[in-house]
């Protein structure tokens, strides 16, 4: 179906507007410059809810010591998740060790480069799938992460911000606005989400710096407040922040660590070197029934193992 902003504003000018305001200004990401199939995967993994100013270092250090999925998918899986540091829900490395090891052995050590093949890959999932076949590929897919919703659900809907979840409509009203040029298309692709990430942010938009300010449906509507009020994720006293205490220490640790350390602070300050870690964790005074919750999760999950020593990292 045909979409437009307004009866004088067709797609096609969209997109030349803001495909022009991006490639005038985008970010220098090091994933944009010629990079390969594989970066971009990698790149996809760790931006999932993590800022670029925290993937960006990560992601370049993983690259020059991993750069093809065959050198990654030989990698221990203590040393991947040690490589993960503290970007955050590290079962996203070892989805992406995985990913590796199929990559490998389906294949042929070259990341495919269609949607069903991408998507059947593990952790994997339908945005990801549409990102690294459009970036690294040119396909013409439908790309629509967070930042892409909102700059949709403000500059054509005329709504402060998107639906909570996905919608079916979200995804039509994506592809309708997709360009028919493969190459166009991945542009498009890219310049939207960038202009969600750094003008048409969430919280404080910079709408006199947008280059589709005249044309947005939800400035002609004045504005109007959102329908719900979004939930951040709360951290402080969570099982997510404990889970992450312990795995910094496992982290640091290079043999097994009792789980007597983890109780005991005055123990764990005879231990160096994971001694600050073990420090930060006990600042959390964390009851009994939580960190067992915590220590059995990350069993379950596979970033942790416990053997007859004691809690470490998967061998």
């Amino acid at each position: 179906m045909p979409v437009t902003v307004s009866p004088n504003v067709p797609p096609t000018e969209l997109h030349k507007v803001i495909n022009t305001w991006f490639q005038d200004g985008a970010r220098d990401l090091p994933w944009r410059r010629n990079c390969s199939a594989w970066g971009i995967l990698v790149s996809e993994i760790m931006l999932q809810q993590t800022p670029v100013v925290r993937v960006q270092p990560v992601w370049e250090q993983w690259l020059e010591r991993w750069p093809t999925p065959a050198d990654f998918a030989g990698a221990p899986a203590a040393d991947v998740l040690r490589a993960w540091g503290k970007l955050g829900y590290p079962r996203r490395a070892l989805r992406l060790h995985a990913a590796a090891a199929e990559i490998v052995a389906k294949h042929g050590g070259t990341v495919p480069d269609s949607y069903p093949e991408l998507l059947a890959l593990p952790g994997v999932g339908t945005y990801t799938a549409a990102a690294v076949a459009a970036f690294a590929f040119g396909r013409r897919t439908t790309v629509v992460d967070t930042n892409i919703r909102r700059v949709h659900a403000r500059l054509v809907i005329g709504q402060a911000l998107p639906a909570p979840a996905l919608t079916a409509a979200e995804t039509t009203l994506a592809t309708n606005l997709l360009p028919e040029d493969d190459a166009e298309s991945v542009l498009w692709n890219a310049a939207v989400m960038e202009l969600g990430a750094v003008i048409c942010t969430a919280r404080s938009p910079k709408c006199g710096q947008c280059p589709v300010l005249e044309q947005c449906a939800w400035i002609a509507a004045g504005q109007p407040e959102p329908t719900y009020i979004p939930k951040g994720q709360p951290w402080a006293g969570t099982d997510r922040q404990v889970r992450g205490a312990v795995m910094a220490v496992l982290r640091a640790a290079s043999s097994p660590i009792h789980a007597d350390l983890l109780w005991d602070a005055e123990a764990a300050q005879l231990h160096a070197e994971v001694a600050l870690e073990l420090g930060k964790l006990h600042k959390l005074n964390t009851h009994a029934p939580q960190l067992e919750r915590a220590l059995a999760g990350l069993v379950v999950d596979g970033l942790a193992q416990l053997s007859e020593a004691g809690y470490h990292l998967p061998s």
